[in-house]
């Protein structure tokens, strides 16, 4: 069995790499790491070696940075890539306050900007799997934006899933609270990728989401990573995720983007990361990783291998097609829900329908999505700028038109389609 990680020079990989090697009934004869940044890679490649050999991985480890030698013959291909790194997520924050919007790295304009980056690269990929590993080996996106990527790869007939890590840090943060094992825990979890509200959660067969709402360190515990009032989360009878601030909080965290840019602090400790990565006697995964997000990945990642490679039956939290799961929505949409996964992909469990509130915003962001990709992979200008029209934290003409205009030239490396007299690279 060989698995495939496309970015495998990401300061994420140890966390990957552990979380593959801790699993002992996948078993995996070769890992391969990905990427087209040599000298990065062979830094996060070392770390991963000798996380390998402590922890007794017995199959191979081998670095690349030939694609097709990397996806041919594998079971399972996992892209985790950022295209132009977190210099292009800096302009995706720092350019759209310049026009008043907000500026961020999967929502709104910055978000737009990194679905027209991606998707020609995921997709691309993709097809190189499938000339080359064959039309049943799995692909699992965790690049985002997820739900856009995923989509993409769908409708272009790849077998795709996509993963986000919000629901599981939901999970183990609420089991941890009610003092439970976090595989007891069950999350009414839906909408979609970083568009998602929790409406359940059921340990055993008791419902424990109006003891969490209005237990006395309910503000606190919940509602201390919203810039809205817990008073919104009341009336919501859900629990949001945290990227409903962008939705329910757009002043206020624009103003909170006068201050810092979160690419600015990651450049940071990414620099700090691979200088520690280097240390020939370091072969765990240092505690500053924490700081670099993505919490609860690893386990994420190699648990929905397992069970789409094993079978084992074990649920997720996935991105896959609607066909009917939340009503309002078109089948073709991609909704993140929970599911049952095995070796036919994902079935997903029956949840709540969205509320009114809720369904609004979700249809507006689908409808965002179908423009998204249609311009990503068309180069149309007007395209993109009807994306951007529909996009529910951009809207008015004026401010659409200008941040593309504004925005395309800087990404120009990046975007083929939209410029295809440029030597673009990454």
């Amino acid at each position: 069995m060989k698995i495939a990680v496309i970015g495998g020079g990401s300061t994420y990989t140890p966390e990957l790499i552990e979380g593959f090697a801790n699993r002992p009934q996948l078993p995996v004869d070769e890992l391969v790491l990905y990427d087209i940044d040599q000298p990065r890679l062979e830094i996060v490649g070392g770390l991963a070696r000798r996380i390998l050999h402590r922890l007794g991985f017995t199959g191979q480890l081998t670095l690349s940075t030939d694609l097709d030698q990397t996806v041919r013959g594998a079971s399972a291909v996992l892209i985790q890539l950022r295209v132009g790194g977190q210099a292009a997520r800096l302009t995706d924050e720092v350019l759209p306050n310049q026009l008043g919007l907000l500026g961020q790295e999967t929502t709104g304009p910055g978000g737009f900007f990194k679905a027209l980056r991606t998707v020609p690269v995921v997709l691309h990929i993709a097809d190189r799997v499938r000339a080359l590993a064959g039309p049943d080996c799995w692909i699992i996106d965790f690049t985002n934006p997820v739900g856009i990527n995923t989509r993409a790869l769908l409708d272009a007939g790849h077998k795709a899933m996509g993963l986000c890590n919000v629901a599981i840090g939901f999970q183990r943060r609420i089991a941890e609270h009610l003092g439970v094992d976090p595989d007891t825990v069950q999350l009414d979890h839906a909408g979609l990728n970083h568009l998602t509200w929790i409406r359940s959660v059921m340990v055993g067969d008791q419902e424990r989401l109006p003891e969490l709402l209005h237990a006395p360190d309910a503000e606190q515990f919940i509602g201390g990573r919203y810039l809205f009032p817990y008073e919104c989360v009341l009336a919501l009878n859900a629990i949001p995720s945290s990227y409903l601030n962008y939705y329910y909080a757009t002043d206020a965290e624009i103003a909170k983007q006068m201050y810092s840019y979160r690419a600015t602090e990651v450049m940071r400790i990414e620099h700090e990361l691979l200088e520690m990565y280097k240390d020939p006697a370091l072969d765990q995964k240092p505690k500053l990783l924490e700081k670099r997000g993505g919490a609860w990945y690893s386990t994420a990642a190699a648990a929905l291998a397992t069970s789409l490679l094993t079978g084992d039956g074990a649920r997720h939290y996935v991105n896959v097609r609607n066909e009917g799961r939340l009503p309002g929505l078109p089948p073709e949409a991609v909704v993140e829900v929970p599911a049952v996964v095995d070796l036919d992909g994902a079935h997903p469990v029956p949840v709540q329908p969205l509320a009114p509130e809720m369904l609004g915003l979700v249809q507006a962001a689908t409808s965002y999505e179908v423009l998204a990709i249609e311009a990503a992979i068309s180069g149309d200008r007007t395209v993109a700028k009807r994306a951007l029209l529909a996009n529910p934290l951009v809207r008015q003409w004026h401010r659409a038109s200008g941040v593309f205009d504004l925005m395309a030239p800087v990404n120009r490396r990046y975007l083929p389609a939209f410029f295809p007299d440029c030597a673009c690279d990454g």
